[in-house]
C-alpha cells in the first residue's frame, strides 16, 4: 500500500525587517527577516546597538546606586535645600524681590539668573525651618548676599505677604529637628514633585 506525499508548502513572503527597506522577500529559512546580505548586516549593527544601549544604562544605574551609597548626611541636605529652593523660585517667579521690591525681568523668568531663594530665619540661626515654605522667598542676589539677606526690609514684606501671625510664629521658639537621611530624601522628592507640578501648570 502506497502512502501519497504530502506536498511540502512554499513559503510565505515576508517584509524585510528593515524600517528603511521593508521589501518583500521568501525566506531561505523560517527565521530569516532580511532580504539581502546588506539588510541582514543592517539588523546585525541595530541588534548590537540596542545592547550597547541597554549595557550602559545598567552601568549608569549600577554608578548612580553606588554614588547614593557614598553621599553624606551633609550631601542629601544639599540636595534637599536645593529642591526646596528651586520650588521657591519658581513659586515666586512672578512676584518682586522679598526685600528690595525689585520685579524680574524676561531673561531673569527664563533663566532664573540674579534670584536666590532666601531664607528670614537662616539656616544657621533657625535650621528647624531649612525647609520651611513661609520661611524662604524669591529674593534678588544684591538683597540675599551682598546685604546679608537685607533683614529689616524682608521681614516688612514678609508680613505684607504672608500676615503678622505666620511672621510671629516663625520668629517664635521651635523644638530642635535632626533629620534622618530618609525624611531627607522624603523632603527632596516632595519638592521635587512640587516643582514638576508647577512647571506644568506654567506651561498649561
Amino acid at each position: 500500500m502506497r502512502v501519497a506525499l504530502k506536498e511540502k508548502k512554499a513559503p510565505r513572503a515576508k517584509k524585510c525587517r528593515v524600517a528603511e527597506c521593508r521589501a518583500s522577500f521568501v525566506p531561505a529559512q523560517p527565521f530569516q527577516t532580511w532580504c539581502s546580505p546588506d539588510c541582514a548586516v543592517t539588523i546585525l549593527r541595530q541588534r548590537q546597538e540596542k545592547q550597547r544601549k541597554s549595557f550602559a544604562q545598567r552601568e549608569r544605574r549600577e554608578i548612580k546606586v553606588r554614588k547614593e551609597k557614598l553621599k553624606t548626611r551633609a550631601d542629601h541636605l544639599r540636595e534637599a535645600q536645593a529642591a526646596v529652593n528651586e520650588y521657591v523660585r519658581l513659586r515666586d517667579a512672578y512676584l518682586p524681590c522679598i526685600s528690595c521690591d525689585s520685579m524680574p525681568n524676561d531673561n531673569d523668568l527664563m533663566t532664573g539668573s540674579r534670584w536666590d531663594a532666601g531664607h528670614y530665619r537662616s539656616v544657621g540661626a533657625c535650621p528647624e525651618l531649612r525647609f520651611e515654605p513661609l520661611n524662604i522667598h524669591r529674593q534678588c542676589v544684591k538683597c540675599n548676599r551682598n546685604l546679608s539677606g537685607n533683614a529689616v526690609e524682608y521681614r516688612i514684606r514678609l508680613v505684607l505677604r504672608i500676615g503678622a501671625d505666620q511672621v510671629a510664629w516663625l520668629e517664635g521658639p521651635h523644638e530642635p529637628r535632626k533629620y534622618t537621611v530618609e525624611e531627607i530624601k522624603a523632603i527632596r522628592a516632595e519638592y521635587r514633585a512640587k516643582t514638576r507640578e508647577l512647571k506644568k501648570g506654567q506651561a498649561a
